[in-house]
């Protein structure tokens, strides 16, 4: 079995964390857990480059945080597929930096803003200056694997983002990214309504990333995966979720982890994407995502341009 085009994959090796960050809706995981060492074997037997472009090791927990990291790690160096990471660089230190140099393609940093007051209250148990001067050390260290940080689109964050690019320029730090939309998972920011066109603005200003083109492949493929799938959800359908426990995930939106689709154990990633391709919404998912909606004709000719942008300035 083959499919027409190629995901993402987004790949948890725990969904436990050290922090308890605002915008992140951790108390919907009723039980926290380790991806095992036979798991990601399983894993990384499943990912193959004809349907995968792109590992991201994240999820809904901290992957520096596995005790199994640096075993883990080593296990990248020969596989054929693109990996990088998400972290919030708190126990991102010189031993790990070393350690992973070369391994991944990019580690991104989350990062909320200059202010200690600021960065305290979204990016909570976290210590902004160790966080900060593993920043300076990943700089230094890194020889093969791209540094980039990925700025928090939240609104209390935004009227120092200039005093922040500032700090993380002078720090050497060129690969600044912000998503253009505030991503309300699970309904956890239901309250808040920034517009994308305001974010896309800034991110405009700031000469910035746009985190939505990271997402996609090509044109062609992404024409493909729009019309393969019954339920018509671009940020849904370019992505694969497999959680920590090895289940493929209907959704990324499914923070709470009860809508398996599959198993790495069992099934291979083009039958999964098949059985998902005729699957329809799931109203308890769906219906508080604002990512749902969120490309409309005039949003995908925008992504489009930015797309096309970025690889043009590449």
């Amino acid at each position: 079995m083959s499919i027409p085009y190629r995901i993402a994959a987004n790949v948890e090796w725990t969904s436990k964390c050290n922090a308890a960050c605002t915008m992140c809706p951790r108390e919907a995981i009723e039980k926290p857990q380790l991806m095992g060492a036979d798991t990601w074997q399983q894993v990384l037997g499943r990912l193959s480059p004809n349907e995968i472009f792109r590992v991201v090791l994240a999820g809904y927990g901290e992957p520096t945080t596995h005790p199994r990291f640096f075993d883990f790690i080593d296990t990248l160096r020969p596989h054929p597929v693109r990996f990088d990471m998400v972290s919030n660089g708190h126990l991102l230190d010189p031993d790990k930096l070393e350690h992973l140099d070369g391994a991944l393609d990019l580690v991104i940093v989350s990062f909320s803003s200059i202010d200690p007051n600021i960065y305290a209250s979204v990016h909570v148990n976290l210590d902004q200056r160790r966080v900060m001067d593993n920043l300076r050390a990943a700089k230094r260290i890194l020889k093969q694997t791209q540094l980039a940080i990925s700025l928090t689109p939240m609104p209390e964050c935004l009227p120092t983002l200039p005093e922040t690019i500032r700090w993380l320029r002078g720090a050497g730090i060129e690969t600044l990214t912000m998503s253009p939309t505030l991503y309300n998972r699970a309904g956890k920011l239901s309250e808040h309504r920034l517009a994308s066109e305001e974010l896309r603005r800034m991110i405009r200003e700031h000469k910035l990333r746009s985190q939505e083109v990271d997402f996609i492949p090509t044109a062609r493929e992404i024409f493909h995966q729009w019309r393969s799938n019954r339920f018509g959800c671009l940020p849904r359908n370019v992505d694969l979720f497999v959680a920590s426990s090895g289940d493929y995930l209907y959704c990324y939106n499914d923070v709470a982890h009860k809508h398996p689709i599959g198993h790495v154990s069992r099934d291979a990633i083009a039958e999964v994407l098949r059985r998902r391709e005729g699957m329809a919404e799931i109203p308890s998912l769906c219906g508080t995502c604002n990512m749902r909606h969120r490309y409309g004709p005039a949003e995908v000719l925008q992504s489009g341009l930015g797309y096309l942008r970025a690889r043009l300035a590449a």
